[in-house]
């Protein structure tokens, strides 16, 4: 019985991916630049991320301007306030853009996010205000995986994800050192101006480029279906992982694995700058030369743990 089950939703399968594949060769009306692919996911990854890696050295300056007296708390409670609502608003808008399309909310997901950029130089305060509030929308990769998602078969998403995965590391191991060349040399300004050129262009590639992935006959039969409460719940996800052990298992490795690094991440830069007192005079431009993800675990907390004097 389990066996006929197997073969009746591969047959399914094949059958949703056949009509995908239909509707997207026939076109119907669809805006963009060829067929949807990967790539034009991969392009819109590393263009959103690329412009905020350009941030990281003004970033540090600006914060630690804005609040001197507590540059560290603040940084964490910025990362975690747009953690918390990206957590709590990524199901809804992934169940929305089941109704109306992928395209429409990656270019909403990608203009939020980068929105703050500019504020920058015009009023720090409200770039951070901004920047935190913009965590309802910073859900770039919820939709990105469901374009994936949309046009290749279940054996090719692997394959799929990882290039999109390893584009958003590429992204981040480049720009920072860009980023830091420019605000050495030239000025923080020039690297902000920078950042919003590059987000702009990322926000018309997808307006003019990227086709939609999700076909009018895959979507709920009226424009507006309504969603149900099940589907925004972000912690409807977490009591299903409970149900199979394998996926609570590898859901509790990643999230800790990802806790230690995720907190890292988001301070290691301010760490350099304002502890150990690294500037980008020194050899490697203090790290952003070299592309810190790139050392191993164990050396960056070898790095982080030196004495400073």
């Amino acid at each position: 019985m389990t066996g006929e089950k197997k073969k009746k939703k591969k047959r399914l399968n094949r059958s949703v991916l056949l009509a995908k594949k239909t509707v997207i060769r026939d076109g119907a009306g669809r805006q963009g630049i060829g067929e949807p692919s990967v790539y034009h996911a991969v392009v819109v990854i590393f263009l959103e991320f690329f412009a905020w890696g350009l941030l990281t050295t003004p970033m540090l300056t600006v914060l630690h301007q804005t609040f001197p007296q507590h540059t560290f708390l603040m940084n964490g409670l910025i990362h975690g306030v747009k953690g918390l609502l990206s957590f709590l608003s990524a199901p809804l808008i992934g169940a929305l853009s089941d109704v109306w399309g992928r395209k429409s909310f990656l270019l909403l997901t990608v203009f939020f996010t980068c929105a703050p950029i500019p504020l920058m130089k015009i009023s720090p305060w409200w770039y951070f205000a901004v920047i935190s509030m913009s965590g309802v929308f910073a859900v770039t990769f919820s939709v990105i995986f469901a374009y994936v998602a949309d046009i290749t078969q279940e054996h090719e998403r692997s394959t799929a994800y990882g290039l999109v995965s390893a584009t958003f590391a590429a992204s981040l191991v480049t720009s920072p050192a860009i980023g830091a060349y420019l605000a050495r040399d030239y000025s923080d300004t020039l690297v902000v101006v920078l950042a919003s050129g590059v987000a702009l262009l990322d926000i018309g590639f997808i307006l003019l480029a990227v086709p939609e992935s999700l076909p009018e006959e895959m979507r709920p039969v009226s424009w507006g279906a309504p969603i149900s409460w099940e589907q925004a719940d972000p912690f409807a996800s977490l009591r299903k992982v409970g149900q199979d052990s394998t996926v609570l298992l590898i859901c509790i490795t990643v999230f800790l694995s990802y806790l230690p690094e995720a907190g890292q991440y988001s301070s290691f830069f301010l760490y350099l700058r304002q502890v150990i007192r690294f500037s980008l005079g020194r050899p490697c431009g203090s790290l952003y030369w070299c592309g810190w993800n790139s050392f191993p675990y164990w050396l960056r907390l070898l790095l982080l743990s030196r004495d400073p004097t």
